[in-house]
């Protein structure tokens, strides 16, 4: 999946820079291979380099069932690198679902630094190499009881356990910390 995203375009020579597209919410792998076809059509891929959709790797836990899913850093954006010219800007601002360029004026987007593009780029391997929780919790966190029979009741994290989707969470009753035992998705973060 990622390895193919930070593939160059074998074909791209001459003065590249990483531009920013904003494209319709939900949309962004759209509007990536709408671009990848519509390149390949064009008969300019040499104007062209890697077009990413920046998201990582999360792990969410329901019902105790652990499943990996994928959540984008910049929702309705897409980055390209692309040689700026007038038919290489039309290319992409024609595309469907993109409405347009961010940053610069109307029909001279001003491109983003190479470091910014690397921690983007850094930030998605590592979402690949181990994907992160979906909710992170702590010990000591406070949170409150949503479901059983203790809803509403207000407690510490005692303990996380990652693996089998449970908390320990000490709440107050009658004055006193009583350990409880909780799914992740029995409770919220106060």
């Amino acid at each position: 999946m990622i390895d193919s995203e930070l593939v160059s375009n074998p074909q791209a020579t001459g003065n590249m820079r990483w531009y920013v597209i904003h494209a319709y919410s939900g949309m962004e792998k759209s509007v990536k291979r709408g671009l990848e076809e519509r390149i390949a059509r064009s008969g300019m891929p040499e104007k062209f380099g890697r077009i990413l959709v920046p998201s990582e790797e999360v792990v969410e836990i329901k019902s105790g069932t652990k499943s990996v899913s994928e959540r984008r850093f910049f929702p309705g954006y897409v980055l390209i690198e692309m040689e700026m010219t007038d038919e290489s800007w039309h290319l992409v601002k024609n595309t469907p679902k993109v409405t347009g360029f961010v940053g610069g004026v109307r029909n001279r987007p001003s491109p983003i630094s190479t470091a910014e593009v690397t921690k983007i780029m850094d930030q998605m391997q590592a979402g690949v190499d181990k994907p992160k929780p979906k909710t992170l919790f702590e010990v000591g966190e406070m949170v409150r009881v949503k479901e059983g029979p203790f809803v509403d009741f207000n407690g510490n994290i005692e303990e996380v356990n990652y693996e089998k989707s449970r908390l320990r969470v000490s709440v107050t009753i009658f004055g006193r910390g009583t350990p409880v035992e909780l799914e992740f998705g029995q409770v919220e973060k106060m």
